[in-house]
Order: structure tokens, then sequence, then C-alpha cells
């Protein structure tokens, strides 16, 4: 039988790294980890609307960084950097409610994604947001996926979405693929997103594939050489 795998954890260690990087003592693993998960899905639900691509969390001994990947810094940084101070507060009172303790060294980095239709996490809020407009689905997904097909990179793309399309009574999913996705291949770079979309007639279910190319490693010059991880868009 077959088994779907999430293109994500698929590539680990080969193409992708972990969204939180850190080493603890054993006995505070499992605090750290639910954790870094909770807050993650706290954030993540608290700057929804900000087109956030994802949250990467590095732990050290002493220090702790949160990294915000956006196409809009601007939304979450707000003016003369009030909004991203009054953010960082917010974690570190998160932190203090988990118990996970104040490091002593706390960092928040907002990071700008240069090439936003590349993104799957944000192709699928861009059509979330669509639908919580009313706007007709077919036409969202039509015109966000000829926007993505034209983005640098991008050699396929794929929209499904699953629910009570335009407020029928029967759920149905309805798919729209451009390109090649090759699931199988492990050096394909294929970035992967579910989102959802409330409405008032129920919850509709969005997944976005991206497919940017091919990632090889690259032989040196000289033999005996260790291999190197280099970027191709073919």
């Amino acid at each position: 039988m077959s088994k779907i795998v999430h293109p994500y954890a698929h590539r680990l260690i080969m193409l992708r790294d972990w969204k939180s990087r850190w080493f603890a003592d054993p006995k505070k693993y499992v605090i750290y980890l639910k954790g870094d998960v909770l807050i993650r899905e706290w954030l993540e639900k608290k700057l929804r609307g900000m087109y956030i691509s994802t949250i990467e969390i590095e732990r050290s001994r002493k220090a702790t960084r949160f990294m915000i990947k956006t196409s809009r810094p601007g939304l979450i940084i707000g003016r003369n950097g009030e909004g991203a101070a009054k953010l960082k507060e917010e974690i570190l009172k998160k932190m203090d409610y988990l118990k996970l303790g104040r490091p002593e060294d706390f960092k928040l980095e907002i990071i700008e994604v240069n090439n936003p239709e590349a993104d799957a996490a944000i192709v699928a809020y861009m059509i979330a947001e669509g639908l919580e407009k009313r706007l007709p689905y077919r036409r969202v997904i039509k015109t966000i996926i000829e926007k993505v097909m034209q983005a640098r990179g991008v050699e396929g793309a794929r929209i499904v979405l699953g629910g009570r399309l335009g407020g029928a009574d029967i759920a149905r999913t309805e798919e729209l693929k451009r390109g090649s996705i090759p699931l199988q291949s492990f050096r394909a770079d294929i970035d992967f997103k579910r989102e959802r979309a409330t409405l008032s007639y129920g919850t509709i279910g969005i997944k976005v594939w991206i497919y940017r190319g091919k990632i090889f490693a690259e032989k040196n010059t000289k033999k005996g050489e260790p291999l190197e991880n280099k970027a191709k868009s073919d």
C-alpha cells in the first residue's frame, strides 16, 4: 500500500534542516520540545495575516533566537520598531507561562522573504485570504497558480482545495496543477504547506505544493574531499 509522507520531513537532513535546533539535557527535552510546539502554534495564530513563511527557533546554553520569515516585515516591526519590541516581550511572557525560563540573551529576528510567490506557506495564506473575502474559488486558485509559475525558479505547482466549495451542501475537492511535482525524488526541492480558510458555512482545507528544481551534490576538484551541496535551478 502507498504511504503519504510530508514532503518537508521526507527531505530532512538531505535538503532541509530542523525548524527547532538545540541540544538539551534529557530531563528537559520534553519540556523544550513541548514549549517550541506551543510557542510556534501561538505565534502562527497571533501573526496570521502578516504573510508568515516559517518560524525557526535556535537555543544554546545561554542564548535563544527566534527567526520569523515573512514577505512583509514592516507589518511585524511596526513604526520605529515598536511592534517587534512588543512581540519580543510577549514571547518572553509566553516562555514564563510555559515554565521554560527566560534566557540570558534573547534575540528576535525578522527576515524578509524575497520571492514570496515561490513560498508555499505565503501562497497558501493568499488563497485563504481570497476565499475568506468570498471571491470565486476557481478564479482565486487560477490567478494565484499563474503568479506562482511566473516566479523565479519555480518549475511546478499544485493546489488542492477541500470542503464545501462555493457553499455547496456536499463537500468535494478541487485540484489545479501546472508543471511537474516529482514527490518521490529526494533531490527535488518541494515546498509544502497546509492552511485553512474559515467561512460562515464551514472550513475549507488548502494544500499547496511548489517545485523549485533539483539540488545536487557536486564533487570538488581534489580527490578525497567531501561532497558539497549546491543549489541548482535546472
